[in-house]
This record gives C-alpha cells, sequence and structure tokens, in this order.
C-alpha cells in the first residue's frame, strides 16, 4: 500500500478486498488499529486511509457483520 499520497477509491477497495481475504474476520479490527497507530505518531493521511480501507472492508462484510 502507498503509505506517502492519498489514495484513489480503486486502491483503496483493492487493498481492502486483499486485506479481508487474508485477514477475514480481523480485517476490521487490523484496519482500525492501523489508523489509530497513525493517528498517534501524527500520520493523518494515513490514518485517513487506513480508515477508508476499514470502511471498505465494512461494506463489503455487509451490514450485519459490522
Amino acid at each position: 500500500m502507498q503509505t506517502n499520497a492519498r489514495i484513489d477509491e480503486l486502491q483503496v477497495h483493492d487493498y481492502a478486498r486483499l486485506l479481508l481475504n487474508a485477514r477475514g474476520d480481523k480485517a476490521v479490527a487490523d484496519a482500525a488499529h492501523k489508523a489509530q497507530l497513525c493517528a498517534e505518531r501524527g500520520a493523518a493521511d494515513q490514518a485517513e486511509t487506513w480508515r477508508r480501507i476499514e470502511a471498505a472492508i465494512k461494506v463489503m462484510r455487509g451490514p450485519h457483520q459490522g
């Protein structure tokens, strides 16, 4: 995943799909944790990207799986 620039929606969804396939039920928590770590170290753009990935994973999983 790119780390220096904001990534586009297609890249967000591609990465979200890869993370979901690799981590299954843990993918949402993994993305949320990465967002938190980035925010704590002041990497706001990266934190926002991880939040977008987290949201995309939630959409892929459907409304009943959080």
